[in-house]
């Protein structure tokens, strides 16, 4: 399974690892094996980390705590306590550590600080002033999160190539249907 990031946001992308919440949903962190490659996708570590299923249990609490606590920001709801405290105990952990190595950049560190890095990305987006650029896509069934940096906070999908594109062929269909 291909992971997306198109969120702005490592925090954002890792609860965008459930696709059409409000529908069928599909997960892509099924196994411990699809979150330590999630973790090399989205760039926080160099090396698969080891991932038991615990370790999962816990990467899919976090998920779900930082999609609730973004769109508590996004609507402006208050934040869940729980959800604050999973965020909290996960972004308390040391990060990813991130040198330079003789070939370029190392990130390094195991499932616990790539995480973290996660968490901490979450914290800082949603306790901090971008909260209110987080958005849902428009696209139906998506309901990824996103962070609209676009000049005019216009955007209206997560993705102009998947979301967007689908949503613009779709609306150009029904226009020429309504013509004919």
């Amino acid at each position: 399974m291909d992971f997306t990031f198109v969120s702005g946001n490592v925090g954002l992308d890792l609860a965008g690892t459930v696709g059409h919440r409000r529908g069928a949903r599909i997960d892509m962190l099924a196994t411990p094996g699809d979150l330590a490659r999630w973790t090399l996708a989205a760039g926080l570590l160099d090396a698969s980390p080891e991932v038991s299923a615990d370790d999962l249990a816990g990467a899919l609490a976090l998920r779900e705590a930082i999609y609730r606590l973004a769109t508590a920001a996004r609507t402006g709801a208050p934040f869940d306590p729980a959800d604050r405290e999973t965020l909290n105990r996960a972004a308390a952990t040391a990060p990813v550590g991130v040198l330079l190595g003789e070939h370029g950049l190392e990130r390094r560190g195991d499932l616990r600080a790539a995480l973290s890095t996660a968490a901490r990305a979450a914290a800082e987006l949603v306790g901090g002033p971008q909260a209110g650029l987080i958005r849902e896509c428009e696209a139906a069934p998506c309901t990824r999160l996103y962070v609209d940096t676009s000049h005019r906070r216009t955007r209206r999908w997560c993705d102009m190539r998947g979301c967007g594109n689908r949503a613009k062929a779709a609306a150009f269909r029904a226009r020429g249907k309504t013509t004919h």
